[in-house]
């Protein structure tokens, strides 16, 4: 090929005609590939991308072990970034820094001497003022890799090798996590125990077929560097591990300090995975200062070593709990890990695996291992044994070698054809010193050559037998655990698990005292909360020429909900009412019901209950509560009305039976079921009418029939209201004598 072909054969300057997006689809891709497997996945047999491993190899080749001395972390990027990784020094150190972080990495693979950054987000000091060494971690992934263990491809440049893999004799990708996200795919593996991991992958070992649940009885979930408290459900977490993809929900360590005379003040001792103590701290004072959370007085930092984050009510009366837990709602007091296992395999193709397969994937490998080491161990002991071999015929026959080396003109020629020998034994014979000729060196090159027999012997047996590889990985696996058992500091588990707390915090009433009040509207559309209960309701004053239209009992956590002729409903909190002294303010100051519609009911919440709604030319349908709610003065849009119908009527559902009667005093009684439930909309026609429209809608119970109170309150039964019952949409038969002259089954019920 001339210098001015390119590798297809080509002229240098030769122009290629290709499609766009045949071209922008093929580099692209290949940027893709590289990005997945170069830089954003980590291998699923040693955890790590390849500029972390490239990292650790590096600081091996620099003995930078852990019994060792400190080296300029300048020293190790420039290794780095001339012999194996071609990118910017400073994505390197990056790296670096991470991998030394107790605070990223729950097991730090490297040890670094200086300032290397600390939780609030400060990065580390330039790479000329910090120094570094590998940790035991590091030093066990790396274990081995003179042996055989692993394949090494050509660096960069072709003028070295590097590692494919490292020999992993640590369950690095368990239990330090990784995250990355590359073109089109990302993963995130949150760090765990390795104590729990070892464990596991022992159980898995004697059960290669183990389910889920029996490796999380192992397993407990993450463990993170920065402790904390799980409260994800335990199906959820074991949803994740089946499936490979979930998320964990994290929570601030925290207790009470009691400060005497009933005061107190919250200390957080632990934060979230990967939240940055002074984003956490910026946040909670933002919030108390733009009143979000009015009932926090103050937050400071006190963390020195450890974190001390101090949060000090406004009030004693405060409960703690529900302090933390409105923060919790509000604040990245409370966080999320997600989970996404996404590795490249052992083939080098990126998948989403379960736990199980991350486990038996690393097992798996270490077995490679195991048999590569053997096998090159073994090696090296047949090749000695051969030199011994030639030695032991040398001292057996050592007059005639001796007469050989002396005497004749090709002596290797002759030792070989004289006593068979091959031509590393006769090197070795001519090369041995005379003062190994004595009888004590005789018998120690006997004496080795029995052992190496014996080493040899084993070997074999190993590497024919399954079960004792498992067996052999399963006492590396069990030193592993010793070195990281929970009972000592670096191993013992950070992040404990607990249940949500079953409390269902409203923040807009958590922090409200509890009072009860008695809710005023009157015909005008002045509202007011009075203190207490008014018994005697003939003492309430009003305007000149206004009076009362609903007085509902409530408590001032209570959300009030008024159902307006324009069929929206209204939310108001009770404790924003203003107070009983004077005649209130005009409620259409809170809420945005127009000046041609007016309230035709107020009720106090209630989610569990069911309403049913009606307009006056007979149509209506029936509601969940929870459904009404509205979360702007806007109000809700529920029962629509068009042209000059008006929504009359808000009634709870209480019974089986619905009687309606129309202006024209006709009453018909249908079945509850005839009539459907609605989120939304206008409706079903309840009554047929042909003057007039509806003027009253009840439901009642059969057993306990039909009743209507009359203009002096009394209660009084509908007889016969059996021959009252029809179909829904039905004209109905007239009302009984005696029935109450305003067409109103209650005219004094609120709802």
């Amino acid at each position: 090929m001339s210098d001015t072909e390119t590798p297809n054969g080509l002229p240098s300057n030769a122009i290629i005609e290709e499609h766009i997006d045949d071209a922008l689809s093929s580099r692209y891709l290949a940027y893709a590939l590289s990005t997945i497997t170069m830089r954003a996945l980590p291998d699923v047999r040693d955890g790590l991308k390849p500029v972390h491993r490239r990292i650790l190899y590096a600081m091996r080749q620099l003995k930078l072990n852990p019994e060792g001395a400190h080296k300029k972390c300048a020293r190790i990027v420039g290794d780095v970034m001339g012999q194996y990784h071609p990118h910017g020094d400073q994505s390197i150190y990056d790296a670096l820094v991470k991998l030394s972080q107790s605070f990223s990495a729950r097991y730090p693979l490297v040890d670094g001497q200086g300032n290397f950054g600390n939780i609030d987000g400060d990065s580390a000091a330039a790479m000329r003022y910090t120094e570094a060494k590998m940790t035991a971690a590091g030093v066990a992934l790396l274990a081995g890799i003179d042996e055989d263990a692993v394949d090494f491809i050509a660096t960069y440049n072709e003028e070295d090798e590097e590692p494919q893999v490292l020999p992993a004799g640590f369950p690095n990708l368990l239990a330090n996590g990784s995250t990355g996200i590359a073109v089109g795919m990302a993963t995130s593996i949150p760090p765990h125990n390795v104590h729990e991991i070892c464990d596991a992958a022992l159980h898995l070992i004697k059960k290669p077929n183990a389910r889920i649940e029996t490796l999380m009885g192992y397993i407990k979930g993450p463990d993170l560097p920065t402790g904390g408290i799980i409260i994800e459900p335990q199906g959820s977490m074991l949803e994740a591990y089946k499936t490979g993809k979930g998320g964990f929900k994290v929570r601030a360590r925290w207790h009470v300090e009691d400060l005497g005379r009933g005061q107190y003040q919250v200390i957080v001792t632990e934060i979230p995975y990967q939240v940055q103590k002074s984003r956490l701290i910026e946040k909670l004072a933002e919030l108390i200062e733009t009143k979000k959370v009015p009932w926090l007085a103050d937050v400071r930092d006190e963390s020195a070593e450890d974190i001390r984050i101090v949060l000090e009510p406004k009030s004693k009366n405060i409960e703690a709990e529900l302090l933390m837990e409105s923060l919790f709602k509000m604040s990245s007091l409370e966080s999320r890990v997600s989970m996404n296992m996404n590795v490249l395999d052992a083939t080098r193709t990126p998948r989403v695996m379960n736990l199980r397969e991350v486990i038996q994937a690393f097992l798996d490998h270490r077995r490679v291992v195991l048999q590569r080491r053997s096998q090159q161990r073994l090696g090296k002991i047949e090749d000695r044994m051969e030199v011994l071999e030639g030695y032991r015929i040398a001292y057996l026959n050592i007059d005639e070698v001796i007469r050989i080396i002396r005497f004749e003109d090709e002596p290797k020629a002759e030792l070989m054809k004289a006593f068979k020998l091959s031509e590393r034994q006769a090197d070795a014979i001519l090369n041995m010193r005379l003062r190994a000729l004595n009888k004590l060196q005789e018998i120690e090159i006997q004496e080795e050559y029995d052992k190496l027999a014996e080493e040899a012997k084993a070997i074999k047996s190993l590497l024919k037998s399954e079960n004792k590889q498992w067996a052999a990985i399963s006492e590396e696996i069990k030193n592993t655990r010793e070195t990281y058992s929970n009972k000592t500091e670096l191993g013992a588990r950070r992040t404990t698990f607990a249940d949500e707390p079953d409390v269902e915090i409203d923040l807009a009433t958590a922090f409200i005292t509890k009072e009860p009040v008695t809710v005023v509207l009157s015909e005008k559309g002045w509202i007011r909360a009075m203190k207490g209960k008014v018994d005697d309701v003939s003492t309430l004053k009003f305007k000149e020429g206004d009076k009362a239209a609903f007085i509902v009992p409530a408590e001032t956590t209570d959300k009030v909900i008024l159902f307006g002729s324009n069929g929206k409903f209204y939310t108001i909190s009770a404790d924003k009412l203003p107070g009983g002294r004077g005649n209130g303010e005009p409620v259409r100051l809170m809420i945005d019901l127009q000046d041609d519609h007016i309230p035709v009911g107020l009720f106090v919440h209630n989610e569990n209950r069911e309403l049913m709604v009606a307009s006056n030319d007979g149509y209506g349908f029936r509601v969940p509560e929870k459904d009404v709610i509205a979360s702007t003065r806007g109000g809700k849009q529920v029962l629509n009305v068009k042209g000059d119908a008006e929504a009359i009527r808000c009634v709870e559902v209480n019974g089986d039976k619905i009687a309606c009667i129309g202006e024209n005093r006709k009453i018909l009684i249908f079945d509850l079921e005839e009539l459907p439930v609605m989120g939304r909309g206008k409706g079903v026609r309840l009554q047929k009418y042909k003057d007039g429209g509806l003027a009253d809608v009840t439901t009642f119970n059969p057993d306990e029939g039909l009743t209507f109170k009359d203009s002096a309150g009394r209660t009084n039964a509908v007889k016969d209201w059996h021959l009252h019952e029809g179909k829904r949409a039905g004209a109905g038969r007239m009302a009984p004598r005696g029935f109450s002259r305003v067409n109103s089954f209650d005219p004094g019920k609120n709802l």
